[in-house]
């Protein structure tokens, strides 16, 4: 679809309920519209170097793949995938009358004031709520699917390709600024050689599993028990991951937020449920998979700006680069240091 297409659909297209609400949410990768009841995601038809939704195929496959993955923690969210059809000169989610323009996956509606996102910036999010997230992470992490093939140096790869965006944030911060995204690359690479031995011990031990790939605040909803969702479909080797390097991210996260305190409760707390972090190395590579996510928080935002339809959401996404270089400037010294 494009975005003309969309705005179709939110102005007079048919939902297969009836909505007072149709607000537009868009990510770099996705539309999301919001309706009273329920939410409907339309992928982008758009292609990554870590991701393909160039067709039609594609986009449905990776739909289903959504609530088939999703279901693991989020079953009562994730209800299923309805085409998106032309009619004459309007659109319809669902139905069958109409040729098929797109996908959509169908979303059970949670209240928005719960999202941990929102509740850390009205510093509502208390110990307690984060040993039950560090439990249920435990309890997920527990009972997912142990990877022993991988190639778990492709994490170097992966922390470089931050390089393809200095040109762009060259062009918005100005050379000096970004002179942290070449000593990153220098440090990760130095890291991961010599630490290779151990990332391969953690593989075999099976501390790396089917994880959620995508886990930080916006993702969670603080209810009694906490709920989990929009994990990372598209890419299976971003969701093959250590453990320790999923909560990293939301680690990391939380520091983002300030809440530093809250970040070392949620590690210790999940390491008592969860074991996966015992030696001081260990502790070293969690610092270093937090120094990763940052990096990778960095690199959406850049691409985010690049795509922004408009200067003020270019110079959010823009912040957001700044922010995280900032926090991966942080660990990196750390790592050197520590």
């Amino acid at each position: 679809m494009t975005k003309n297409q969309i705005d179709i659909l939110l102005s007079k297209g048919d939902f297969p309920e009836i909505t007072g609400q149709r607000k537009l949410v868009e990510t770099h990768i996705s539309w999301v519209i919001l309706c009273d009841r329920f939410v409907y995601k339309i992928k982008k038809p758009i292609r990554y170097s870590f991701l393909d939704f160039s067709t039609l195929e594609l986009r449905k496959h990776n739909c289903h793949k959504e609530i088939e993955l999703n279901q693991r923690f989020a079953k009562d969210i994730y209800l299923k995938v309805l085409p998106v059809r032309k009619i004459q000169d309007s659109l319809a989610i669902g139905g069958t009358k109409g040729a098929i323009l797109d996908y959509a996956v169908k979303m059970r509606k949670m209240d928005p004031g719960r999202q941990m996102d929102v509740l850390l910036t009205k510093d509502k999010v208390t110990s307690f709520d984060i040993r039950n997230l560090a439990e249920r992470i435990a309890q997920f992490h527990g009972n997912a699917r142990i990877i022993y093939k991988k190639n778990v140096l492709d994490i170097k790869q992966r922390f470089n390709d931050l390089e393809a965006e200095k040109q762009f944030l060259s062009t918005c911060f100005g050379t000096n600024k970004i002179g942290v995204i070449d000593h990153a690359i220098g440090i990760s690479d130095t890291f991961l050689d010599k630490n290779k031995k151990l990332l391969k011990n953690r593989l075999s031990s099976g501390f790396f599993r089917d994880c959620h790939g995508d886990l930080h605040s916006r993702n969670i909803f603080l209810l009694p028990t906490p709920q989990l969702f929009d994990c990372l479909e598209f890419n299976d080797d971003y969701r093959y991951i250590d453990v320790l390097n999923e909560v990293a991210f939301l680690c990391m996260d939380l520091e983002a937020f300030g809440k530093r305190e809250l970040s070392n409760l949620c590690i210790e707390h999940y390491n008592l449920k969860f074991p996966a972090m015992g030696t001081q190395k260990e502790r070293k590579f969690f610092v270093y998979y937090k120094a990763y996510r940052a990096n990778i928080r960095a690199k959406v935002n850049s691409l985010r700006a690049k795509s922004a339809s408009n200067e003020s959401a270019k110079r959010k996404a823009l912040a957001e680069v700044e922010r995280y270089l900032a926090l991966l400037q942080g660990y990196l010294e750390l790592l050197e240091n520590g």
